[in-house]
């Protein structure tokens, strides 16, 4: 049977011809007259070399003023707030980029992040990270130094015993002086109780924790069949450690996991490298309940061609690419342009080795005569295997070149060697003790935009505790047995790592898509890329929808085609797993709860087709449960002007996963929001992850409570007076979401039938006026298929519902 509530039922609606054609050579342009009087010329958003972006204010009258901020393609944060006053929105943009929005008629507010504080950020994390591994060595020195004999080198930090359910277990944390650079697992040896032979409880391992790159200790947990009262651990050195074992939370806890539940397991920010080192080495830990799947598409990779731009102004500017990446010896090429001071020099060109000299022509007098357009085709003739020249930005590069010392041509590029410049994989953590695709399917991804760090923890934090809490607690061994879970801690590796050691502001993944006509040079470094959350299929810039851009420097670059990046396409290879039902889409920040619609066209506002009732109420109810979870961590809410469709409570965006998810695949597809800010201090971040976390297993809940429903919903119906003279309101209600089927002319009712609306957005189930006496049949379903009273729409069954209009007296 059909899912009644499965968007795909509904037609992608089509978008009027002129509006798709229009918004296929949408431009830069500023707001429109009518929102600000003075705004006539376009907004040039081209990010300048080296200058640094914050995140600012924006200052706006209502509505239609955002409509007109998001057509700029400007870099928008997802922070937007509505009051009666007006609204106000959050850009990053740079200096230059602000100026021009200013000019533009937008009013400027507060700077409310600074790229040094994104610089302390990662200062923390890797004073966090020395500090570590500092305390490993202080350690090995203490119990391998020459005391070693009267020191062991393994010590054990925790010993705790406690009941979960029906179940006893002992979890051991311990500390070994080589565990920064051996994967040695320990072995724990335990008694039966006070007064026995330890060894007579049996033994259990315990593993490595390693946490961006550091060992920070062995830890593991295993049932038991009596209370052990002490344990002993032998090194693989040798070296004996004992303790007492002490109980841990004798009496039930408050929140939903039960006594014993293991959480907290991330400690600092993560680059992508580590995100993917670190699923590696949990489905190495729980290969029976994980495998780690390689998706089918390669990222370009953190790399770049080297590059240069000689000369002051437009027209004499000379760009220089070089043919090599950067890495494989781009960065050994050095062009310099050298007047010969001589009069009718010959403008030529010589290359030794990676050395490119441009021996620049001279007229009568013995002045440089060669202008930028000479250049760039001297040195593509003659040194077209090395370098690729252009004029600056579509200049006709008429000036006359200007002579200039060597110039070595750079990648910009200032990752360490241990983040590959290769095309890079891109890794999910799949999770479940079935994971054949007969299960309901989950899945979760993080970092589509690069510059959010702490949506990747997230997932982190959730596949750990998952797999950790397996063993000994019942609701996680629930989702494990009975679901699919797809993890993606980054979907977007390039952007991270370029977020991370280069510009702490990026948005988008590194491709550059720009023309040698426009800002493809080495000065538009840090506006390149494609906003990954605009490539998707449905409701894109490409069908007409606002909230994306055709310019490859735009904040909101859709790409040259749906699809076109490989990390969309990674996205859509998991979505469309065929028993993927439930998804969540981690961003950052804003504290959003989100789902589709996600974009609208303009003008007139026209939405992506708006969930049914039913599958509305689905969301809101679903939401619900996720966000109390969030909130259990430390009292945060979510506020309910924040919950909703994307376009709803935060700005039309064209072509994201979302809405491809739902749309496409009928998945039920959510976006987190998490936090205030893109990188926050430590301690916020940290609070964050774990809050955000315990949404994220809610989600999974959620999913294996549908995939277990089979309660049939009960549907009632509700008659009252009409303004119409012989008609009355009737009004549906049901015990959980579920679609009301419905006829008014006796014939039995079936998924052909009409179903029951809203009665616009946010409001509720629709009033129908019917005449008085009207025979009304319906039936109630639900999202799990469940049919109310068993009837079957589909056969000759006669126990649908059946009722009368007519107004009960009182």
């Amino acid at each position: 049977m059909r899912d009644p509530l499965d968007p795909r039922w509904r037609r992608r609606l089509p978008v009027p011809a002129a509006l798709a054609a229009a918004a296929a050579v949408v431009l830069l342009v500023g707001p429109a007259s009518a929102v600000v009087p003075d705004a006539a010329a376009p907004v040039e958003l081209v990010r300048v070399a080296d200058e640094e972006a914050n995140v600012v204010e924006v200052l706006l009258a209502g509505t239609a003023q955002l409509d007109a901020l998001v057509a700029t393609g400007v870099d928008l944060d997802h922070h937007v707030t509505r009051t009666e006053e007006g609204v106000v929105a959050h850009a990053v943009v740079t200096a230059t980029e602000a100026a021009a929005l200013t000019r533009a008629g937008f009013t400027l507010g507060e700077v409310l992040h600074r790229p040094a504080d994104a610089r302390a950020r990662v200062a923390q994390r890797e004073a966090t990270i020395a500090g570590h591994v500092a305390q490993n060595r202080r350690f090995a020195a203490a119990t391998l130094g020459p005391a070693a004999s009267a020191v062991s080198d393994v010590k054990i930090i925790r010993a705790d015993y406690y009941t979960s359910g029906t179940e006893q277990v002992l979890s051991v944390e311990a500390k070994w002086a080589q565990g920064q650079s051996a994967a040695d697992a320990l072995t724990v040896e335990r008694d039966s109780g006070p007064g026995t032979e330890i060894g007579s409880g049996g033994t259990q391992t315990i593993s490595r924790f390693v946490d961006a790159g550091v060992y920070l200790y062995h830890r593991g947990a295993a049932p038991v069949t009596s209370r052990p009262d002490r344990i002993r651990i032998t090194s693989p050195t040798g070296d004996v450690a004992v303790a007492q074992v002490r109980e841990w939370l004798p009496t039930p806890g408050d929140g939903p996991e039960g006594p014993g539940y293991q959480k907290d397991f991330v400690t600092s920010y993560l680059t992508p490298t580590e995100l993917y080192a670190r699923i590696h080495q949990l489905a190495a830990e729980f290969p029976r309940l994980a495998e780690v799947v390689e998706l089918p598409h390669r990222t370009n990779g953190y790399r770049r061609h080297a590059q240069a731009v000689l000369g002051a102004t437009t027209d004499s500017r000379v760009a220089v690419d070089s043919r090599a990446w950067g890495h494989e010896g781009g960065n050994d090429v050095s062009v310099e342009l050298v007047d010969p001071g001589a009069a009718n020099a010959p403008l030529s060109v010589t290359v030794a080795g990676p050395a490119v000299r441009v021996t620049l022509g001279t007229d009568g007098d013995g002045a440089v005569s060669s202008t930028a357009a000479q250049v760039v085709a001297a040195l593509n003739a003659g040194a077209g295997t090395l370098v690729r020249a252009y004029t600056y930005r579509g200049s006709t590069g008429a000036g006359v070149v200007a002579p200039a010392a060597r110039t070595s041509l750079s990648d910009g590029l200032s990752a360490p060697a241990t983040v590959s410049r290769d095309p890079h994989p891109v890794y999910a953590i799949r999770i479940g003790k079935h994971r054949d695709g007969s299960k309901l399917g989950v899945l979760a991804y993080a970092q589509e935009h690069a510059r959010e760090w702490v949506p990747p923890l997230v997932t982190v934090e959730t596949a750990e505790r998952l797999l950790r809490n397996y063993a000994h607690d019942g609701r996680t061994r629930q989702l494990l047995d009975n679901l699919d879970i797809w993890i993606a801690p980054s979907i977007n590796p390039d952007g991270g790592h370029y977020s991370f050691y280069d510009f702490n502001s990026q948005r988008k993944n590194m491709t550059n898509h720009c023309p040698t006509t426009g800002a493809t040079d080495f000065l538009a470094r840090n506006s390149w890329g494609v906003d990954n959350n605009r490539n998707y299929t449905e409701y894109s810039l490409f069908d007409g929808y606002s909230g994306a851009s055709a310019s490859c420097t735009s904040g909101t670059y859709a790409g040259p085609s749906e699809l076109s990046e490989p990390e969309n396409r990674n996205l859509d290879w998991l979505a469309s797993r065929p028993n993927i039902r439930f998804s969540m889409n981690l961003h950052s920040s804003g504290n959003y709860f989100m789902w589709s619609p996600g974009a609208y066209a303009l003008p007139g506002r026209v939405s992506a087709p708006r969930p049914t009732l039913a599958q509305e109420s689905a969301f809101w109810g679903a939401s619900a449960r996720i966000l109390a979870a969030i909130k259990r961590h430390r009292n945060m809410a979510v506020t309910p002007a924040r919950t909703g469709p994307i376009s709803d409570v935060l700005y039309s965006a064209a072509g994201n996963s979302g809405d491809m998810l739902w749309y496409k695949y009928g998945i039920y597809a959510w976006n987190f929001e998490v936090g205030t800010s893109f990188q926050p201090e430590w301690d916020e971040a940290h609070a964050e992850t774990l809050e955000f976390a315990n949404g994220l297993v809610e989600l999974m809940r959620v999913a294996r409570d549908h995939a277990k429903d089979r309660t049939r919903p009960r549907s009632t119906l509700a008659v009252g007076p009409s303004a119409t003279p012989g008609m009355v309101d009737v009004t549906f209600s049901t015990s959980e979401p579920a679609a009301v089927f419905y006829t008014l002319d006796r014939a039995a009712p079936t998924y052909a039938s009409t179903l029951y609306g809203s009665a616009g957005v946010r409001e509720g189930g629709e009033a129908l006026t019917v005449p008085a006496g009207a025979r009304i049949h319906w039936f109630s379903v639900d999202s799990a298929g469940n049919v109310e009273n068993g009837y079957r729409p589909d056969g000759n069954g006669r126990n649908y519902r059946k009722g009368t209009a007519v107004l009960r007296a009182r």
